[in-house]
Parts: C-alpha cells; structure tokens; sequence
C-alpha cells in the first residue's frame, strides 16, 4: 500500500497545524457526516466497511455503535482511549504528536454517529508532549468553529476535553477507563452492564482507540467499498504495526492488514540486527502468546493470528534474537504485570507477584525443581478468574514461553541460574 493513510504526517509535514490538515483534505469527511448524513446512514457505512477496533479486541466498530439504547432519556458520551499502555505499542502516539486533527475528525464524525454532544481523549499522564498537540489542535478546531455551538453550522454542539490519566495498564481496560475519569481509583467494572448501556456517570458510552477513529475518517471520504478491498474481507483497512526489539529498523508501518510477519519483519523493518537468527516474535504486545520462526508467514490480521494460537492484539511486534534469554525476557514481562496489576482480584493481585518470583528464582538461581511446572499451574488458575484481562494477559505469556522454550527453562534449573549470565561473567 504505498498511499499513506494513517501516517500521512510522514508525506505532509505540519499536518497538525490545522491550516495544513484543512489544505490535505482535513474536516470534509466531518463537515460530509454532520451536514449531509443521518446517523443512521453513517452507523451503517462504518458497518458496511467491516472496520474492527485497532485497540486489541477487533470487534466490529459499526456493530458497537450500533448497540448504544435508542430511547435512553440520558446523554450518549464518546470516549477516546489514548493511554496506550501495551508494551511494544506505539502506534497511536504516532498520530497523537504528528497528526492530531485526524483523531478530533474521527471523533466528530463518531459523535455525530451516536448523537454525543459531549466527549473525552482519555491521555496517559506520560504523554505530556501528546497532550499538549491535542489541546492546541482542540483550540484551533473550536476557533474555526468545528466544534463548539451549531459545528460546521449546523444545528449541533459537540464539546471534546482532553483528560490526562496518572499513567496505570489498567487505565487502557475501557471500564478502568471510565472510572478513572469519573475521578475513582481505576478498578474495572464487572460486565454486564456493557459501557454501551451504563458507561461514564451512568450514561450510555461508546470508548474507541485512536486509531479506530481515526479509520473512519477515510472510510467516510471515499466510502465503505474503498475501505472494504484493503486486506481480507473479515478484517480489512489500513493498519499500523509496531516492530521493536532486535531489528535493524524499528517503527511504526502502514500496511494492509493480513500483510505476512515475514513481510514486515524483513522487507520493512530490514531483518534481525547484526545478521543474527530469528529466535521468537511476539506479534500483538507483550500479552499473547509468541511465535517461533516457523510461524513467520502468518498473515497479520485478527483471524489468521488467532488461527495460529495467538492475538493480534495491539500490534506491537517485539523481535527476539538468539542470544536473548527467554526466562529473563518472561521475567520482565511477569515484572510489568505485577506492578500494574491493580489488586482489585485474588488471582491477579496474588497470582502475578507470583509468576514474577519463581521467574526470578529461575534466573538468578534457587528455584525449586518444581518451579516450572508451578508457573503453568498459576498461569492456569488466572485465566477466566478475575473481572478484567490483566491476569490472562500476564498469563497467557508464561504458558506460551514454557510450551515452546521448555528445555531452556529447564537448563536454567539443572544450572542453578542463568547459564548465559555465567558464560558471560566467565568470558
């Protein structure tokens, strides 16, 4: 896909002055849904598209919208998920700093869609550089009067306020979310009730990710049709993947979705540094299960990733060379979950400081013989048990990394540590 969609900041310098986003192109699809559309009628073109959510969870976007009660007596709101807290996932702060009048576009159209007179971008504290583009971007769009009283002359008022969180995993959880922005300690909520039904301050409330918003920007200007023949029919667009770690050219690439791993991860991201041999790839962000070498021509899209035991996710690709330790990479990532787990649930608050621990016996020694079968135990015990996702994700890695890379594990026990970490201080 040569024509830049999502990343057009990379073609245009400037783009988020909004003089230079007006000249591209910028607000038409906005001023097309708001003056010339009916809610219905943009709902049904965002259904048409097959759009799916970009934030990890791809279900369908027009579907989503669609679930909002049509005769609640209570205002509709829209929230804008920024906080981006996976790690190997930094695709949305791309558009957040470079170009963020396609992200207030996509809300207004959204807003529009589900008849919301009032909406958020929801900001991870650590974002300061991000939060500062999106409020000069809200202030110019205010001044040309596209948002605001009667946007784009019309009769509707639409207000967008940028919220800016205390930077916590959880925040990234929808229902986290909402708490926190109703000024709660971020405790996600049981579900049902859905946000669609009871979201923030009781009302009914649509939360999408930046970059979901953003697609249906295009999806307006040029129609569902155009959308639709980009990538695999169930799952189609534009898409950008996150690669990092041991490759020779980091970064955030547009791509068709279903674009192959081996695509992206050689002809893209310039293959593994140093010459070295591919030893695993995560393919959505630190919380699903990884893949080995030979799983390199997975398409990347939602279906044909979860067809392969694993999940789209967020997108962010994290590249694992040969020399990396798979038991202090888990270790890390154990370490991540532990902090952020927010305590609300037995098995999260208990089960992740745990993995974290017997991940650090293991590599600096004193693990017990049974260590290894114990870390698939916990993992197990997590899974399906608690209000939110966040003990499946710190999971679901532990019983990926010890199903493939079990030996490695297990010479970590019979050398009372990491055997790489002796052969280094011996060196």
């Amino acid at each position: 896909m040569a024509e830049k969609i999502l990343l057009r900041h990379e073609d245009v310098p400037n783009l988020r002055r909004i003089d230079v986003y007006e000249s591209d192109g910028g607000y038409r699809a906005a001023r097309k849904a708001v003056t010339e559309m009916q809610p219905t009628q943009i709902i049904e073109e965002v259904k048409d598209s097959g759009l799916r959510g970009r934030g990890g969870a791809g279900f369908p976007t027009g579907v989503k919208w669609s679930f909002l009660p049509k005769d609640s007596p209570k205002p509709t709101y829209l929230l804008c998920n920024a906080d981006e807290s996976e790690p190997g996932t930094f695709k949305d702060r791309q558009i957040i700093e470079h170009n963020p009048h396609l992200i207030i576009e996509g809300m207004i159209i959204a807003a529009a869609a589900i008849k919301c007179r009032t909406a958020y971008i929801y900001i991870r504290g650590e974002m300061a550089l991000g939060a500062k583009r999106l409020e000069d971007a809200l202030a110019e769009a205010y001044q040309r009067g596209f948002l605001g009283k009667g946007i784009f002359g019309s009769g509707i008022d639409l207000d967008i306020f940028v919220h800016r969180g205390a930077g916590a995993y959880i925040c990234g959880e929808e229902t986290g979310l909402i708490e926190s922005l109703e000024g709660k300690r971020a405790y996600p909520r049981v579900k049902p009730p859905f946000p669609a039904t009871y979201g923030v301050f009781g009302c009914p409330t649509i939360v999408n990710n930046v970059e979901t918003l953003c697609c249906v920007v295009p999806i307006i200007n040029r129609g569902a049709k155009w959308f639709k023949a980009i990538g695999p029919e169930k799952g189609p667009g534009p898409k950008l993947y996150c690669v990092s770690g041991h490759v020779n050219r980091p970064g955030v690439y547009e791509l068709p979705m279903g674009t192959p791993l081996r695509e992206i991860l050689y002809d893209h991201a310039g293959g593994i540094r140093g010459g070295k041999q591919l030893k695993a790839v995560i393919p959505g962000g630190s919380s699903v299960p990884l893949f080995t070498p030979d799983q390199l021509d997975t398409p990347m899209d939602f279906d044909s990733v979860a067809k392969a035991g694993s999940l789209l996710g967020s997108c962010g690709i994290i590249v694992m060379d040969e020399d990396t330790c798979m038991v202090r990479a888990l270790q890390i990532i154990a370490r991540f979950y532990h902090h952020e787990s927010c305590g609300q649930c037995t098995p999260c608050r208990e089960g992740t400081g745990w993995l974290h621990r017997l991940c650090g016996h293991l590599e600096d020694g004193g693990a017990d013989a049974k260590d290894v079968e114990l870390l698939m135990q916990i993992a197990d015990n997590m899974m399906g048990n608690t209000v939110c996702v966040l003990a499946d994700a710190a999971a679901m890695p532990v019983k990926s990394f010890i199903a493939k890379f079990r030996s490695e594990f297990e010479e970590h026990l019979r050398a009372g540590g990491c055997p790489q970490k002796r052969r280094t201080a011996a060196a």
